[in-house]
């Protein structure tokens, strides 16, 4: 059950994750080349499980695919799965220990079953430069969205 806040916790959510995915595309894709690392490229790889999906070649739809998942789908994870989860199995956990785990269940899913299962690249894009930058970014997106959906007390009811 969702406390009585629920058109609140729909606004924090979709802020946590408009703030979450500005700091995974600020780092990915400007920090992370300024600093000489590799640069993300999630729109290319949407664009292309699109592609495999559904045979239609379209980089507008893999942006609004990427928007809508950093946005939409990945915060509702947070809030749904990952931090209801943690506070049934072990209440005590601070929420950042959670958040950090999720960022790398999110990078799994992210390069193994997307990149790899769905669209046939190789596992984790073949454990190069991208690699790294995308567990980092993703790590940065889930401690963002879960950041803000703890301070603004958007959790599940227990």
């Amino acid at each position: 059950m969702i406390e009585q806040k629920s058109e609140s916790h729909i606004f924090t959510i979709l802020a946590a994750g408009a703030l979450a995915t500005l700091a995974f595309d600020s780092y990915g894709q400007a920090i992370s080349p300024l600093i000489g690392m590799s640069k993300l490229a999630p729109v290319p790889l949407a664009t292309q499980t699109i592609q495999v999906l559904t045979g239609f070649r379209s980089p507008e739809l893999g942006y609004l695919l990427h928007v809508i998942t950093g946005l939409i789908f990945y915060p509702l994870g947070w809030y749904l799965i990952a931090r209801p989860i943690q506070q049934k199995l072990m209440p005590a956990l601070p929420w950042i220990v959670t958040a950090l785990a999720y960022g790398v269940v999110l990078w799994v899913f992210a390069l193994y079953i997307m990149a790899h299962l769905v669209a046939g690249n190789p596992p984790f894009l073949g454990f190069t430069g991208i690699t790294w930058v995308a567990l980092i970014g993703h790590v940065l997106f889930a401690v963002v969205a879960a950041w803000i959906m703890e301070t603004r007390e958007a959790v599940m009811v227990r």
